[in-house]
């Protein structure tokens, strides 16, 4: 049986109703209904509307001698930052929305907007306007999860609505190829397809995480999720705040491992232009280290890059011919949708 890696944003099937009881270990909290009843107020439930392309439906009337796209709903979640309405959630919850609702924990239901997002982080912050106070949630130092914590899942799965799960952080650092920035936390905590750009909580209600994926042969959770650390996610949301994007550093590369598993990123084509080409770079070279700073892989390489402000100048090891010289490259801005 194959497992497979999934986005949570997106789902209207229910399964079978269950149930499970489980005991609490000495030192865990008697009830979680306290620390429940804090975070409550800053998680929404998400729901996307969004064109489907109109493929395998049924066509839709012509509006100005053109077919109007079916639309689709979807469901997600996320969690208010702000009391003046910013919500952060996952790129993939509200990628390709025409309209954009969210539902507040005591089930008032508001339109957002977009105030930017990140396909690469699978982040993204959208706005609210209410007439009500909004409580949001605060950011937790992840740096200081420990693995063994209890972790308090949060979120909008199968579209139910708001709902909460416990269980413990399982693994730090967890690499799971959804893309080359983020490290994940794993969890147990059960987090189902629209939990995605929930909160993860600490035992004092701070955000740890934004729940973003599971591992599952059948789309169910099986107690294997990942969540995007607050401490990689925060930098991103404030840069998105600020710009609605994130500004990137670039070489103009393609790159790929060394097939003899020695370290370093093989350069196996160059953007005509780019900085990498400007500077003299050809392919089949091999970067081993930025500033000094040894280079473990292809992905080790994007995300040094990628971390730095464009127009910054760094020194590349490259090595070529068994030899190793030391090259000095202007970053540029990374293009949107365009790799490493």
């Amino acid at each position: 049986m194959r497992w497979r890696v999934l986005a949570l944003g997106l789902l209207w099937a229910f399964p079978a109703a269950a149930s499970a009881q489980f005991s609490l270990f000495q030192g865990a909290p008697h009830s979680l209904a306290p620390l429940v009843k804090m975070v409550a107020p800053g998680v929404v439930g998400i729901t996307v509307t969004e064109s489907s392309g109109g493929q395998g439906a049924t066509p839709a009337p012509l509006r100005g001698g053109k077919a109007t796209p079916p639309l689709t709903e979807a469901a997600g979640s996320g969690f208010i930052i702000s009391s003046s309405g910013l919500i952060v959630t996952n790129d993939h919850v509200i990628a390709g929305a025409a309209q954009i609702t969210v539902t507040l924990d005591d089930g008032q239901k508001l339109t957002a907007q977009l105030v930017g997002a990140d396909d690469l982080t699978d982040i993204a912050v959208i706005r609210i306007k209410s007439s009500k106070p909004l409580q949001p949630a605060h950011w937790a130092n992840s740096s200081r999860v420990q693995i063994g914590d209890w972790v308090l899942a949060a979120g909008n799965p199968f579209a139910l609505g708001n709902s909460f799960t416990l269980g413990i952080i399982s693994a730090e650092g967890r690499d799971i190829g959804e893309g080359p920035f983020n490290h994940f936390l794993q969890l147990d905590a059960p987090i189902n397809p629209g939990n995605s750009g929930g909160p993860a909580f600490n035992m004092q209600g701070g955000v740890i995480g934004i729940n973003s994926a599971i591992v599952s042969p059948s789309g169910g959770s099986v107690g294997i999720g990942f969540a995007i650390p607050s401490n990689s996610a925060a930098p991103i949301v404030a840069q998105l705040i600020a710009h609605g994007a994130v500004a990137r550093g670039w070489l103009g590369v393609s790159v790929a491992d060394p097939d003899d598993g020695t370290q370093g990123a093989v350069i196996s084509g160059l953007e005509p232009g780019g900085p990498a080409d400007e500077a003299g770079l050809s392919q089949s070279e091999v970067i081993v280290t930025v500033n000094g700073e040894a280079i473990s892989g292809a992905d080790g390489l994007t995300r040094a890059i990628a971390s730095m402000a464009p127009g910054r100048k760094v020194i590349l090891g490259v090595r070529k011919n068994a030899h190793i010289f030391h090259l000095p490259v202007i970053v540029g801005r990374r293009p949107v949708q365009i790799g490493e």
